[in-house]
């Protein structure tokens, strides 16, 4: 903070009046608002080499005629500089209205035109003032670079959302698909994160921030990134408007083949649908950040329109069983769902994907156990001879008629709130007669008295299913 405040003094002659933290979106760049004699944006980075690359692209990018905000003044050890305050209205936070109602009026998709119809001259006019070598952390879009991002989609959102999968037949088809990726490359510049939230408006103008990690790569990739962004939510009649803007301004420079390019184009959307779901896995399974989590399900229900099933039938078929989980069904409830789920303590408690931490888990393991005997040992609490053992041998009767009554009264209050969420975890040794049973009766308790819609998972069984809400 120090020294941003003093490249400010000797900037302009006078320390900030104020400084006060912007928030960031998942980078490890910290952003502040600097106010007083001019009002800037002073930036602290972690790397000098991602600043070399900023402030170089930043310079390549006005020669070309591309508006970017300028660089003032940067700090002697390169960490920490100063930039153009482009305010806080992004082209995201201007279709706000449109993603909500789901209709994009004229004037906002002749905004998104203008916007992709500038993308164009930043491809094919910073190569000509640029030099590469600068690039962070690496100047080519190559098989090195995909992979690392077709790794972060198994890594951090399959093993984050913890489903089974064959990671054989996984790599198998990464494989092809990295290969298609890269079978056709102008080489221009890859802007990389070529989307609504890192485009400001200043009096209806575009402005372009967050370019930092570019590259040498393909034309598709960044159109591909913005028309594609799942959380823009942007209509088919929008999306298919931004490519014909597009490609009449792609024409002043190459001559593309339609039917070629939307092929491509389609196989970069499910490629970056792909790593955002990485990011979206590490940001909100890991991270816990409820914004990420709250993004998936849209993104999955694009890539399963989009992935050609012929070319890649593991990877579509892994995305559409994903798309069923109950954690993602229930996001797209604006109504209260009841998750319900029975597990077993070897395992650990079940996590709450809402991030809100609302509701309860109930311990089971007090309850006389049928698992001690043989007759039930390979049963679970949705066998008969199970159910027959706990009404008549053990107190479960009672516990839960405790447990109804501290559920039927957070569902009745949160009903009354507008809350979406609630969850309510079983537990017991092994997650399969005690806690089974449990959960059975609560959500069917839950159901029948409150008429919401409840999501019964039993982790140790694999079963899931889904109590319609009452209408």
């Amino acid at each position: 903070m120090e020294k941003l405040k003093n490249l400010y003094n000797n900037e302009f002659g006078s320390e900030p009046q104020s400084v006060v933290r912007l928030t960031g979106d998942g980078s490890n760049r910290v952003y502040y608002r600097m106010i007083g004699v001019a009002d800037v944006i002073g930036v602290v980075g972690t790397s000098v080499e991602e600043n070399r690359a900023f402030i170089a692209l930043s310079r390549a990018m006005q020669e070309c005629g591309v508006a970017v905000p300028a660089v003032i003044a940067v700090s002697d050890d390169e960490l920490c500089y100063i930039q153009d305050d482009l305010g806080d209205v992004s082209l995201y936070g201007a279709m706000t209205s449109a993603r909500e109602n789901g209709v994009f009026k004229t004037e906002d998709v002749e905004c998104l035109c203008r916007v992709v119809a500038e993308l164009p001259k930043i491809q094919f006019g910073v190569p000509v003032h640029f030099d590469f070598s600068l690039c962070y952390p690496v100047s080519d879009f190559n098989e090195r670079t995909v992979m690392w991002d077709l790794n972060y989609f198994k890594y951090c959102f399959l093993k984050g959302v913890g489903v089974e999968f064959n990671e054989n037949r996984l790599e198998d088809e990464f494989v092809k698909l990295t290969k298609m990726l890269l079978s056709d490359n102008d080489n221009v510049f890859l802007y990389r994160d070529f989307q609504s939230r890192n485009v400001m408006l200043q009096d209806g103008k575009p402005f372009f921030i967050d370019f930092q990690g570019g590259r040498r790569g393909p034309i598709y990739y960044d159109i591909a990134s913005f028309v594609g962004q799942a959380r823009a939510k942007y209509t088919a009649a929008a999306v298919s408007s931004m490519i014909d803007a597009y490609l009449d301004a792609l024409a002043a420079y190459k001559s593309v083949d339609r039917v070629r390019f939307m092929k491509m184009l389609q196989l970069f959307r499910v490629f970056r649908l792909l790593q955002n779901l990485g990011a979206y896995g590490y940001r909100g399974l890991f991270e816990r950040k409820k914004a990420f989590v709250e993004s998936i399900p849209a993104a999955l229900g694009q890539l399963g329109v989009l992935i050609d099933s012929g070319e890649f039938p593991y990877l579509s078929s892994l995305v559409e069983e994903i798309a069923m989980q109950p954690m993602f069904v229930r996001l797209e409830s604006k109504e209260l769902v009841v998750d319900v789920v029975s597990f077993s303590y070897k395992r650990g408690i079940p996590d709450d994907i809402s991030g809100n931490g609302g509701g309860f888990v109930f311990d089971c393991r007090a309850i006389h156990n049928p698992g001690r005997y043989e007759p039930y040992k390979k049963l679970t609490g949705m066998d008969e001879p199970v159910i027959k053992f706990l009404e008549t041998e053990s107190n479960i009767a009672e516990f839960l008629e405790n447990a109804y009554a501290l559920v039927d009264n957070m569902v009745d209050t949160y009903k009354k709130r507008g809350f979406t969420h609630v969850q309510v975890c079983c537990g017991c040794t092994g997650g399969q007669h005690r806690s089974v049973y449990s959960a059975e009766h609560i959500a069917r308790h839950v159901a029948d008295k409150f008429g919401v819609k409840v999501i019964v998972t039993h982790k140790m069984q694999g079963v899931h299913y889904v109590i319609e809400a009452k209408t």
